[in-house]
């Protein structure tokens, strides 16, 4: 298996027509064969996590990590050999003094290095290894011997940062130096039988048939350098050059483009060369790009100092707090799927709500609180989707337990509090709350509620009822989503077009009224939404209630209050108001508000599906379209997928499942800096905040949900909190699945 990610799967998109997708996209089309999305056959990638190992002793000075062929992993410090202990992904293991055998470990060990498949050893006395018998003891003549590379039959040349030795049986064969020249590394060349050895100043070639030792290479910046078929790597405190392995002659210019460009170490894994630097480690792919290894995420600190082939498909990241095992493994997006499932129910369920893991210490899962949020209703919702289309597409009894004790949840929110038919935004056992949204009492004494719901709440509720009532046929559950989104809608006709709060006040942002929307100037971001959602939101009512009220409600506001004219404008067409415009509306058009476009998405869902006719729905493809083409730079799954509803051929199907594949196991939000990389063009600022040309990886960026700018290059808290995949990854999976872009397994 190869040890690298997989960027965009080639080859793995198949053009079928609708005919194929189980569920259509159009519930009005049910049955007619028409071109569609193409769709993606599930095979398994290679998903990459890391387990972390950290050093139980403090001020250690680690100099180099190795793995023999029985995956023993030994590493070499200035106080003795170490090992890893326990670890495993999520729960890091330590590094402790590898006492497994007392006669290696009482010796006064400096080097360490594999030599075909065994540890070797070099020490004040001799190169020695405990395999083969321990016959290997080759005794030399340089007590401060701390480099090694092992060459043909047994021989080793050695050195002790000065001289140069070429042992083999006890025997000196030849010794030298670099002209006082500290030696920083030896390498081995097999196909030319030669040594490499690299100082502080040069790069040198040695002969042991000929005793030949030359100088091929001089330059002052090097660090590292690897071998690899007919090259040398050699890295530099700026970036890494290619020898000629036949001349030692550079080829073509230094290479910067990369990450980061000071760099400490260099190796050859199965073909792909990986890099460590002072910030983070690198590998080479195949396209030309680095993937980019740091933040604890990966590796126990930022500063590499050795990498090295690790066992069962695994690269060994060691750096000056611990050691980093990057594990590689084939599963498909179904094998993902159910792993993030049990990572929700485990972790992230708060009476029946997705709830983040929150005030947890430096990563460690087993000390977090599942904790409130103002948007408890509107996670949760998502993740209610999710299971829903979960439940569509396997009939995953699972899954229905999943909906109801979730669906429990979201009904609570309008019984708790005394308002009818106004959902709070989360409730909480009395004296647990966490920020400082207002909350109120509840009638029983043992609970409060969260006050001021917003028109994030609402929209998520109504797709998340609409989805529930259209796809499950089990009476309690549809029938109580039914009611729910009866018991919504009516509050919101009944006070025109206005949440109601305890207070008997609109909300801050529940609000669609025709004087609050058509207020804001018509490039304002809130006119588009609110009248999308709005429009959405009641013909999910009317489609699945039959009340009248909705229908004429929403035509009055797409003829009398142009809505329609309102969710129709093209998105390159929001921007910024004028100077002299009120001051909300200059707020909210600083830049583009990405929760905006996750309000979008999920009002789609009712937008398209269920329009009143076909040539409203038309129109609404069209909006949809706009959107999406605005959103394209981001590679989001969820847009790219749920854009699918529209039947449109191209959804960008590859970058979704690039999102979907590159989206980390680990959703711990551990601090991430990218602004200082090398290797990616940034943008001017623009009116959306994207950053740059190319959007990266999302392994590779901070853990958000999908109210987040994709081009946020900073960002995290230390690992202070991990989310939830429920609302994150299993919605546009699932949702893949059920729209038939992403097949089974």
């Amino acid at each position: 298996m190869p040890v690298m990610k997989s960027k965009i799967i080639k080859g793995s998109l198949i053009l079928l027509s609708a005919a194929f997708l189980l569920c259509s996209c159009d519930t009005g089309d049910q049955g007619k064969t028409k071109p569609g999305p193409a769709v993606y056959v599930d095979k398994p990638f290679i998903q990459d996590y890391s387990v972390k190992y950290y050093f139980s002793e403090p001020a250690l000075k680690p100099e180099k990590v190795v793995s023999d062929r029985n995956g023993y992993i030994q590493i070499l410090s200035a106080e003795g050999l170490f090992r890893p202990r326990a670890g495993q992904f999520l729960f890091p293991g330590t590094l402790v003094k590898d006492r497994q055998y007392r006669p290696t470990a009482d010796k006064k060990i400096a080097g360490i290095t594999i030599y075909d498949g065994q540890l070797v050893y070099v020490d004040d006395k001799a190169v020695l290894s405990n395999a083969w018998a321990g016959k290997l003891f080759s005794q030399h003549n340089l007590p401060g011997a701390r480099i090694l590379s092992g060459g043909p039959d047994f021989s080793f040349l050695i050195s002790d940062g000065k001289t140069l030795a070429l042992v083999k049986d006890s025997d000196i064969l030849w010794q030298g130096s670099l002209q006082n020249e500290e030696i920083k590394d030896i390498r081995f060349d097999k196909t030319n039988n030669a040594f490499w050895i690299l100082g502080k100043r040069s790069v040198n070639r040695f002969d042991p048939g000929k005793r030949n030792l030359e100088r091929v290479l001089d330059n002052d910046r090097l660090t590292c350098f690897e071998i690899t078929g007919n090259k040398i790597i050699a890295g530099t405190v700026d970036g890494y050059l290619e020898l000629d392995i036949k001349t030692g002659k550079q080829t073509g210019d230094i290479h910067r483009d990369m990450p980061w460009t000071e760099l400490t170490s260099v190796c050859e894994i199965d073909g792909k060369l990986w890099f460590g630097s002072t910030w983070g480690a690198m590998m080479l792919g195949d396209d030309g790009k680095f993937n980019y290894y740091a933040s604890e995420r990966w590796i126990p600190s930022d500063t590499v100092i050795h990498i090295s082939r690790g066992p069962e498909n695994s690269v060994l990241v060691l750096t000056t707090r611990g050691l980093g095992q990057i594990c590689f493994r084939e599963m498909t997006l179904y094998d993902k799927a159910l792993f993030f499932e049990k990572q929700v129910r485990e972790r992230h369920i708060r009476n029946g709500f997705n709830a983040t893991l929150s005030s947890m210490e430096k990563g460690d899962v087993t000390t977090g609180s599942v904790e409130d949020s103002d948007n408890d209703g509107l996670w949760t919702s998502m993740y209610l989707a999710a299971e829903t289309f979960r439940y569509a597409v396997t009939g995953s009894e699972d899954a229905l337990a999943n909906i109801r004790e979730s669906l429990d949840a979201l009904e609570r929110l309008y019984t708790i509090n005394p308002v009818p038919g106004f959902p709070a935004r989360s409730f909480e056992r009395r004296g647990y709350k966490y920020d400082d949204i207002p909350w109120r009492r509840a009638g029983d004494p043992e609970w409060d509620w969260k006050s001021t719901t917003s028109s994030d709440e609402a929209i998520g509720h109504i797709f998340a009822f609409g989805v529930i009532a259209e796809l499950v046929k089990e009476p309690g559950i549809r029938n109580k989503a039914v009611e729910l989104i009866d018991t919504l809608m009516s509050h919101i006709v009944r006070n025109d077009f206005y949440l109601i709060d305890w207070d008997g006040k609109p909300t801050r942002w529940g609000r669609w009224n025709p004087e609050y929307v058509n207020g804001f100037p018509e490039m304002t971001g809130d006119r588009k939404l609110n009248s999308s959602n709005i429009t959405g939101m009641l013909q999910t009512a009317y489609h699945f209630t039959g009340k009248e009220k909705y229908k004429e409600a929403a035509f009055r506001l797409l003829r009398e209050h142009g809505y329609l004219e309102n969710l129709m404008k093209p998105m390159e067409e929001i921007g910024k108001v004028p100077e002299e415009a009120d001051a909300l509306s200059r707020l909210l058009s600083e830049g583009w508000n990405h929760s905006d476009d996750e309000m979008y998405y999920c009002g789609y869902w009712g937008l398209y599906r269920y329009a009143f006719n076909d040539t409203l729905k038309t129109k609404y493809r069209q909006a949809i379209l706009d959107h999406w083409e605005a959103e394209k730079p981001e590679n989001e799954a969820l847009w790219n997928i749920l854009t699918a509803i529209t039947g449109a051929e191209d959804i960008d199907l590859e970058e979704a499942i690039w999102y979907l594949q590159e989206y980390p196991l680990d959703l711990i939000s551990w601090t991430v800096k990218n602004s200082h990389r090398k290797d990616i063009e940034f943008l001017e600022p623009n009116f959306r905040n994207q950053t740059l040309k190319e959007v990266l990886p999302p392994d590779e960026l901070r853990i958000a949900r999908h109210n987040a700018n994709r081009f946020d290059l900073d960002g995290g808290d230390d690992g202070k909190s991990e989310y939830s995949a429920g609302d994150i990854w299993l919605l546009p999976y699932w949702a893949g699945r059920y729209l038939g872009v992403i097949s089974g397994h």
